[in-house]
């Protein structure tokens, strides 16, 4: 079932067969479609690449490769995502998690390509806006991180440093 030279087969469990290799483990585009790009492994130097190809070719290897990018990778996004609204490299460090993931894992190549063109284009949109809503996305993100901060208890925990006890400095989640 293809639209023509170009597309994708779809599979009956309704995956798609350009990829169907990647997922089972082998991480080859075998349909024979698309570019380089394609093959999560493409993103390597050419010396990992080589050590990649000697992973591959042993099974139980290869899964133990996998599953470790695969932890590694959602545990640098999953910190990435928590560091987006604070001062520093939030966004740098979701596209490195995404980067990690996308050297074994098509999916994941395709999704930090498409959140690397949206954040280009929201930069962009941003850059063009007014003063004021640049003051108001400021504020806005000062706001997300008061609050976490707050939720977290660390407003608490340094106004003890100061000498105050207030209790509504006190997080619900953590508060005493």
């Amino acid at each position: 079932m293809t639209e023509n030279a170009e597309s994708s087969t779809v599979r009956p469990d309704g995956g798609d067969q350009k990829y169907a290799d990647t997922e089972q483990g082998g991480g080859r585009d075998t349909a024979g479609h698309g570019d380089a790009g394609d093959d999560p492994s493409s993103l390597l130097p050419a010396p990992l690449r080589e050590q990649r190809e000697k992973i591959r070719s042993h099974r139980t290897l290869n899964l133990a490769y996998r599953i470790a990018v695969g932890v590694i990778g959602t545990a640098v996004l999953v910190l990435g995502f928590v560091l987006i609204p604070y001062p520093g490299p939030g966004w740098v460090v979701v596209f490195v998690g995404l980067g990690i993931l996308a050297t074994e894992f098509s999916w994941a190549h395709r999704l930090l390509t498409f959140a690397r063109a949206k954040y280009d284009a929201w930069m962009e949109w941003v850059k063009r806006q007014h003063w004021t809503v640049k003051l108001l996305l400021g504020l806005a993100t000062f706001a997300i991180v008061l609050l976490t901060l707050w939720l977290l208890n660390a407003l608490h925990l340094v106004a003890g440093w100061v000498g105050l006890d207030w209790a509504w400095l006190q997080s619900p989640i953590f508060g005493s």
